[in-house]
This record gives C-alpha cells, sequence and structure tokens, in this order.
C-alpha cells in the first residue's frame, strides 16, 4: 500500500512518528517520506538515527501546524497523512488552554484543508481515550479534533480525500508518560512512588501495537470511521509494584483535568458502535451524504457487528486486566528494546 507512495507525517519526530517512520523503512518502499515538525533538535537527533544517505527517501520539513500554507507546500505530492502533532499534557492544558485549542483544533483544521487542496487520497488522525466524554481542555480539543475530522468527509464528496481518526489509550513508554517518570523516580533513589488515586485505572497499548494498529486502519478504512483498539487496561497500583516492589506509594492527589478511569467507546454512542474481532468502530453521524458506506465491512472485508444497548468501552470494566508480572513483561521488552 505504502510502496512508492508519499507519506506525510506530522509532529514525526515524537514517540509514534519515529516508531511509524521505523516500520514504514523496515517494511516497504516508499517513494518519500516527509517528517513534519517545528523542533529543530528532535529533527537533528531523529536525522541521526536514520541518516539521508542511507535513507534517500526522507525529507525533515520545519513547521507548525497552525501555519496552513506551509503544510499546502509541504504536502505537495503526498499521498497519505498521518496526523500525530498535538499538545498533549492535561494539566498544561488546564492553564494555557488557548494553546491548546491552537494546535489541536485550528491545526487539525489546517491538516483538513492542506490534505484536500493538495488532492490526498487518505488521511488518519491520531487520537486519545481523553477525548470521550472529555472533562478536560485537552480531551476537549482532541473532541473537536475528531469531530472536524470525521466532517470533513462531507466536504470532499465521493472522490475526495478520506478522512479516519484512531484513538487509544495510554502508550507504554511515550514522552512524558508514567512508566519513564517512576523510572527516572526509581534511579534517583526516591523513598515512594505518587499515585493520584489508589483506584485509578488507565487503557494500555505499546508503541508497537499502536503503530501496527493505524497501519491496519489505513487498510481497513472507507472514510469517516473512528477506530478503536481492543487494549487491556492496568491499574496504576499494580504498574507501581511491577516496577518497584519494594518501594512505598504516596497518595498525591488528582492533578487538574484528570480522571480516574478512561473511556474510549461512550454508551452514549453505542448505536453507532460496532464490535470487530480486534477492534471497535464508531460510524459518523450524520453518515456522509453523498457515500453509501456499509460500516459492518471494512475494505478487508472483516465483518463487524452491533454492540448491546447502552454499551460501553471504559478501563474499569474491561474485560482483560495485565497482571503484575504482565505489566513487568511488557516493561521489561521496552526498556530493552
Amino acid at each position: 500500500m505504502f510502496n512508492n507512495k508519499v507519506i506525510f507525517i506530522s509532529g514525526g519526530t515524537g514517540s509514534f512518528g519515529s516508531r511509524f517512520l521505523e516500520k514504514l523503512l523496515k517494511d516497504y518502499k516508499p517513494k518519500k517520506i516527509i517528517i513534519f515538525s517545528r523542533d529543530e533538535y528532535k529533527q537533528f537527533l531523529m536525522e541521526k538515527l536514520f541518516p539521508i544517505i542511507k535513507y534517500p527517501c526522507l525529507r525533515f520539513f520545519l513547521g507548525d501546524i497552525r501555519d496552513l500554507e506551509r503544510l499546502k507546500i509541504a504536502m505537495n505530492g503526498v499521498d497519505y497523512v498521518v496526523h500525530a502533532a498535538a499538545l498533549k499534557h492535561v494539566p498544561a492544558a488546564e492553564y494555557n488552554p488557548m494553546e491548546f485549542v491552537k494546535t489541536n483544533i485550528h491545526g487539525a483544521e489546517n491538516i483538513i484543508q492542506a490534505s484536500i487542496h493538495q488532492k490526498v487520497k487518505k488521511v488518519i488522525a491520531l487520537s486519545t481515550d481523553k477525548a470521550a466524554n472529555p472533562i478536560n481542555l485537552y480531551g476537549a480539543t482532541k473532541l473537536a479534533s475528531d469531530k472536524i475530522f470525521i466532517a470533513a468527509n462531507n466536504i470532499v464528496g465521493i472522490k475526495g480525500t478520506v478522512f479516519s481518526v484512531v484513538r487509544y489509550g495510554n502508550v507504554l513508554g511515550s514522552r512524558g508518560s508514567v512508566v519513564p517518570y517512576f523510572d527516572d523516580l526509581i534511579k534517583k533513589g526516591a523513598k515512594f512512588l505518587p499515585i493520584t488515586n489508589s483506584k485509578m485505572t488507565r487503557f494500555w497499548i505499546t508503541l508497537d501495537h499502536g503503530v501496527d494498529f493505524v497501519f491496519k486502519s489505513f487498510k481497513r478504512m472507507s472514510g469517516g470511521e473512528t477506530f478503536i483498539p481492543k487494549i487491556p487496561s492496568v491499574r496504576i497500583t499494580d504498574l507501581a509494584k511491577a516496577m518497584a516492589p519494594n518501594l512505598k506509594t504516596k497518595i498525591i492527589g488528582i492533578r487538574p483535568g484528570e480522571k480516574i478511569h478512561e473511556l474510549m467507546c461512550p454508551n452514549e454512542m453505542s448505536d453507532q458502535t460496532i464490535e470487530f474481532k480486534d477492534h471497535y468502530v464508531i460510524f459518523p453521524s450524520p453518515k456522509n451524504f453523498d457515500k453509501k458506506t456499509n460500516f459492518f465491512i471494512n475494505k478487508l472485508k472483516e465483518k463487524g457487528k452491533k454492540v448491546s444497548e447502552n454499551f460501553e468501552y471504559d478501563s474499569k470494566s474491561n474485560k482483560k486486566f495485565l497482571s503484575i508480572n504482565e505489566i513487568k513483561n511488557l516493561n521489561k521488552n521496552f526498556f530493552f528494546r
């Protein structure tokens, strides 16, 4: 699918972008890969890992998704777009709301306009479980972003660019996440690990799983879907025990905008939710006015079924929780990768 194609990755120097690029170079022979980000130092570091002399298909574009004209230039000739750029820190969003609006909402609109302008074939925008029934500013901006990406399918009609969203939970070891944070505290000889709430649960996905799911979603998508993988949950107290079994924990209280449990499929959208073998799809409402898409059969001919009335997919009542040993094994793979 990606052989001899041009792929654009916004926020391409982040955790996801780096791993997506690695798999793209390993499994495909793309014509060109455009890494678009605003941090020249991260681009410098990435170019050291993926030298252009070895990977001549690579292009590094400095730019900000707030800048529509720069995006139009950068997307010239692009076939597929992965939109991973975002501001993501929940407490920071509560104190800097307009900066998150400018990047996560206005930036998303710019990605859409530039993609349509340059006649891109497919666009997938990365989302978060915090966009489902959000209580914080970050989640609200990502929900707005999801909505405008899905609605963009109504703008282009039958033959234009198609847009879908991939939503998943906490990514093991991603920058700024809890695993490297705990690991840093342990290495520095902390006397306890801080826990915001003893009942807290989170969806858990490895970076490789997240990347593979996005690749698969490109092949599955018709446009308008929100793809949600079936993934396990973890109890944050179990995570602490797995990482430092002899270290005490200390309850420090909920951070601004933080939830105790996360949600990916709200029960209010159960009438739009389809269950597949390894994932769920929330189809759009209203549906695309021009397309007659059967969302129960995807482009890979996989068949889904309607979920039950008031179905909800949340980290608290998830069928699968990782044990302490399973968490240890996942962490081991992360640290020794």
